[in-house]
């Protein structure tokens, strides 16, 4: 049994502490640590890292945690004998606060995305190859129940020749006018690295190049659906940046994305997130924990005629792929996996290069939504 030190940066926010610190780190030390390839088990044991004491206190209080430093410039806690350093503060204070802990010696984890632009994207991710640290970077989608069946079904072969792949993600974020929203006021200032391109194109990047091929090209359009809602103080304040973003992408081999992503769309699908791919031989729509398919042969004939009535329900020619296994949290899976890579030298191919190719993508969809244009997506160099 041996521990492993995790400097965890910025859990005081609503993903970093239920997702990261909660349902991961804290689950993983409940479950007497992350097994090593020999059967020897290694525990997690985190120093909490921010700027607000009080929540920091709170937070370890309540979940028997027993270290934390009021340290946002990282000046102390670099110092100490913690092998790990995770990042999940706001976008715009990740690059310098990485570059620190690479510097220190320290292996480096952090949410997307990587950095608010490519420059600083490929300089960190410069740095971690140029070291002896072990990086990578959160891409929790890749082990969502809907997903891994999804690419069961492409391993496979059910789709003979992808032809596309239809996203459909978000829901209404309430504007605070009426209903507190569900999201923090910064998510919809540009100048603070908000914006839904920022958000989600990075997850589209890995979610689409892992399960169909790399992006070549995109064309975008962003746009802000309702300019004016209340931050957490009661205060109106403008918003700067998009709350909706939709997408065409070409991606090797002739298969054709289409991305829709909203914080201002009502939903009426399956989940919140829906990807629907289509082959010659068969077709399959995935959300975060289901999935369901159907095979060419039991596609039925529509026809066309807006003048008589359709009584035939679609929803029923569609057969759930069955679980066949238990999921665990997506975001304690890929923790595990990189502890594993840190403690025990297994493979973990998410690294900062495959973090710059979201910022790439990223930010080819902004100049393409400014160009009006499309824009190439070429193979990232360092």
């Amino acid at each position: 049994m041996q521990d492993v030190g995790i400097i965890m940066n910025g859990v005081t926010g609503r993903m970093g502490t239920n997702q990261h610190l909660i349902r991961s780190i804290l689950a993983l030390r409940e479950e007497g640590g992350v097994e090593l390839p020999g059967g020897e088990r290694v525990i997690p044991d985190p120093i909490l890292v921010g700027r607000n004491e009080r929540k920091l206190q709170a937070l370890c209080e309540e979940h028997d945690v027993d270290r934390y430093a009021v340290d946002p410039e990282l000046e102390t806690v670099l110092d100490g004998e913690d092998q790990i350093y995770f990042d999940s503060q706001v976008t715009p204070r990740r690059p310098e606060a990485l570059l620190k802990a690479i510097n220190a010696g320290k292996h480096v984890y952090c949410e997307k995305p990587l950095a608010t632009d490519l420059d600083e994207a490929k300089e960190v991710a410069r740095a971690a190859e140029g070291s002896d640290v072990k990086h990578g970077i959160v891409q929790d989608k890749l082990w969502l129940p809907g997903l891994i069946k999804l690419r069961r079904l492409i391993d496979q072969g059910f789709f003979g020749d992808l032809l596309s792949v239809r996203v459909e993600f978000g829901y209404w974020v309430f504007t605070g006018h009426v209903q507190p929203a569900q999201r923090p006021s910064w998510n919809y200032r540009a100048e603070d690295g908000g914006g839904i391109i920022d958000d989600m194109f990075s997850h589209w990047s890995y979610v689409l190049e892992s399960l169909f091929g790399d992006v070549e090209t995109v064309s975008c359009l962003g746009k802000i659906h309702l300019p004016e809602r209340i931050d957490e103080n009661g205060e109106a304040y403008e918003a700067t940046a998009e709350d909706a973003a939709y997408a065409i992408m070409e991606l090797e081999d002739d298969v054709i994305a289409q991305l829709n992503s909203s914080w201002a769309v009502r939903v009426n699908r399956d989940d919140l997130l829906e990807i629907q791919v289509d082959g010659t031989e068969g077709s399959a729509v995935a959300g975060l924990r289901e999935c369901k398919s159907q095979h060419h042969s039991n596609t039925p004939k529509p026809e066309w005629n807006p003048d008589t009535p359709n009584e035939h329900d679609f929803y029923d020619d569609w057969e759930d792929v069955p679980d066949n296994q238990v999921f665990e949290n997506a975001f304690k899976e890929q923790w595990a996996k990189y502890i594993r890579h840190v403690v025990a030298d297994e493979p973990f191919p998410w690294n900062f290069r495959e973090g710059a190719k979201g910022v790439q993508l990223t930010e080819a969809s902004y100049r393409s939504w400014d160009e009006g244009r499309r824009v190439q997506v070429p193979e990232l160099e360092l």
